[in-house]
């Protein structure tokens, strides 16, 4: 044998919903974990600024991780919403 067992053919674009659907989920995934390591950059940056010590490059870990969040959910948004 050839090793080439037969399925049922799908119709192109047959499970492309699904396929959407899981990629927006995969996208919410990703925004939530940007979004805790934001609000932990966040924290650490004011405790770096109130003890007068340097904050500059946790403050631009914070700015980068702000950049892909928005850019992110604006990605989020050309996917249809959740069920």
């Amino acid at each position: 044998m050839t090793g080439n067992v037969s399925r049922p053919q799908q119709p192109k674009g047959a499970g492309n919903g699904r396929r959407l659907e899981r990629s927006g989920e995969d996208f919410d995934i990703i925004i939530g974990f940007l979004g805790f390591w934001a609000v932990v950059l966040l924290a650490v940056t004011v405790w770096m600024e109130v003890t007068a010590q340097p904050a500059l490059g946790w403050a631009l870990g914070l700015l980068a991780t702000l950049a892909a969040i928005f850019g992110m959910v604006r990605l989020r948004r050309r996917l249809p919403a959740r069920k």
